[in-house]
């Protein structure tokens, strides 16, 4: 990534950076509160946002059940993207590019780990959080 300023005016390199900061903490943000939402029964059976399976659209109680269960997952991944965030002004340009492939990848992990957490303490009918 390049520094800030360069010359007293910001390249294009430094504006992308800054674009692709937003986007990683923004999106890292969005799912720590959407993991937060979806456990707490704020945000209920959608079609949008949160675990959507057959299993957990099912009932109230699976949606429940599944994020719950899914939630310390799901939200690490949110976290992973924060924190990654801000390590691209810290690194290299080419340095950046990994740190944003390895929090692609962790984050895309944890979800899919939370994914079948979820679903699995659904189908055995356990909801650990009670």
């Amino acid at each position: 990534m390049t520094a800030l300023w360069q010359g007293g005016a910001m390249t294009a390199d430094t504006i992308a950076d800054v674009v692709l900061l937003l986007v990683l903490a923004g999106a890292g943000v969005l799912l720590v509160w959407c993991a937060r939402a979806t456990a707490s029964g704020r945000v209920g059976r959608n079609h949008v946002a949160g675990i959507r399976t057959a299993t957990t659209l099912a009932s109230d109680e699976a949606w429940q059940t599944a994020h719950r269960a899914a939630r310390p997952l799901s939200e690490t991944a949110g976290w992973v993207l924060v924190a990654a965030a801000p390590v691209l002004f810290l690194v290299g340009e080419d340095a950046g590019l990994v740190v944003v492939l390895v929090a692609t990848g962790l984050t895309l992990a944890l979800t899919v780990g939370g994914l079948v957490v979820g679903t699995h303490a659904v189908r055995r009918g356990v909801d650990r959080s009670r």
